[in-house]
């Protein structure tokens, strides 16, 4: 960094020789003020009551640490985690077909003729009916589908941590840029109003054009737009990212100047086999073939018998008039075995099977244009990152260039081979290739955290 401060030595015109005077009183004045403040909180620190404790000073926000807080408190992923746990869940009562279900049961029943229920059985005082089904190609498909599914709800779940992790870094990134911004503009708006006043000055005198003073009065009201603009940007960055990181939104809320977490960057294949194996879209499409592909080998499996495993125990009662119709009546009647059925023909199987091979063909041509798209993404967004670190560089070396030229001009004040008006100009150019090295810093943060998002390597790097 430059030194910013200079004093006029510039032995000239009388504008020039009233700011030398001035930057004396100034300093003058300044050191003046600087002592009163140290004897005020001197006398501020004397009065001070033993054991009180001086206020902390907050704490700054890390990268990581936002991220870590918005992950825990972001409702998108509590609901992406419930979305996960209930496909799961769903799994799991496709799946109770296939264990052990013992229901019992009791009822009256008025009776004339043969006694039975509606269903077919016998009135009973009492009854205990177990059911599990041993082979059930279709029902089993549905199960294989639905825990598949499960899986691709995680990967959704994982999306949506992916959108947090993003959203949080790149506003956490922009209110940093937008405050270090917002300080060289305030510093850029005191060298404008300097220039004005020179001008001025030098207008009163007769040296300058009336159209020299709108200049300069026109660079000082945009200055003035532009800390407007960002003042307003800062504070809704702020706001939004105290409601991501559930941080009170009167908390004060340090951000600290960092740059992503560095990871070795692959080449370009392997780049492109990371995203392959890693993207969460892709992977969620492969999940979703599987399951389509489970639920078609369920459904040819129709064919075959099905098998259940039946027993029922029954406690019945003369009330019911058994002994007028059955030659010997029985009170305990206990019947265990196995339900066979064979579809002999069944136009529900067939269509069942038309319906989840056309599934399956959509989903395949679905994986095949997600990984097309996807090379192309990754190829995009990794020339987009080294156009955008090339721009950065550029703009380094402008930074570089307008503050080497900036010293120049100051070494030629401070000899009287220049005026104070130059100076302030060169200062304002410095300001405004800072704000775009900045800008042009945050644009390849972005770009990288895209591209991590799409190469699925983004959980990894602030873990």
């Amino acid at each position: 960094m430059l030194n910013r401060k200079c004093t006029s030595s510039h032995r000239g015109s009388r504008w020039q020789e009233k700011a030398r005077q001035r930057g004396r009183w100034t300093g003058r004045a300044a050191g003046l003020c600087a002592g009163l403040l140290l004897l005020l909180a001197s006398g501020a620190a004397q009065a001070q009551e033993p054991g009180s404790v001086p206020a902390a000073p907050s704490e700054t926000l890390t990268l990581k640490r936002a991220v870590g807080l918005a992950l825990r408190n972001s409702s998108e992923v509590t609901a992406a985690r419930l979305q996960q746990e209930s496909a799961e869940k769903s799994a799991l009562v496709a799946n109770a077909e296939f264990r052990p279900n013992l229901y019992a049961g009791s009822g009256a029943a008025y009776t004339h003729g043969i006694p039975e229920t509606p269903g077919g059985r016998a009135p009973s005082v009492f009854n205990l009916t177990y059911t599990q089904t041993l082979f059930d190609s279709p029902l089993k498909g549905q199960v294989r589908e639905l825990r598949e599914r499960a899986n691709g709800q995680a990967l959704r779940a994982d999306q949506v941590r992916d959108a947090v992790i993003v959203q949080t870094a790149s506003e956490y990134l922009e209110l940093g840029k937008a405050r270090h911004s917002l300080a060289l503009l305030r510093a850029g708006q005191k060298s404008a109003e300097r220039i004005l006043e020179v001008t001025q000055e030098r207008f009163s005198e007769g040296l300058e054009l009336p159209m020299e003073v709108t200049r300069a009065r026109l660079e000082a009201a945009k200055v003035a737009r532009r800390i407007l603009e960002l003042e307003g940007r800062e504070d809704a960055l702020a706001t939004s990212l105290r409601s991501l990181t559930g941080l009170p939104q009167d908390a004060p809320l340090e951000v600290s100047a960092e740059d992503l977490p560095t990871t070795a960057e692959p080449a370009g294949a392997d780049l492109m086999g990371l995203a392959l194996a890693n993207n969460t879209e892709l992977r969620q499409a492969e999940s979703e073939r599987r399951a389509r592909e489970l639920r078609l080998k369920g459904e040819v499996g129709g064919r075959w018998p099905t098998l259940e495993m039946i027993g029922t125990y029954s406690v019945l009662s003369r009330f019911n008039n058994y002994d007028e119709f059955f030659n010997k009546f029985e009170r305990h009647n206990v019947n265990v075995g196995v339900h066979i059925e064979i579809p002999l023909f069944s136009a529900r199987t067939n269509a069942s099977i038309a319906l989840a091979r056309t599934n399956l063909k959509a989903a395949e041509v679905h994986v095949q244009s997600k990984r097309t798209e996807l090379s192309a993404d990754v190829k995009r967004r990794a020339h987009r990152t080294r156009e955008l670190e090339a721009a950065r560089e550029v703009a380094r070396l402008e930074l570089q260039l307008a503050q080497q030229q900036l010293g120049v001009l100051q070494t030629q004040f401070q000899e009287g081979r220049t005026n104070l008006r130059d100076v302030e100009k060169a200062r304002l150019e410095e300001n405004d290739r800072w704000i775009e090295f900045l800008d042009a810093d945050f644009a390849r943060q972005q770009a990288q955290l895209e591209l991590l998002r799409t190469t699925g390597r983004l959980a990894q790097v602030f873990q």
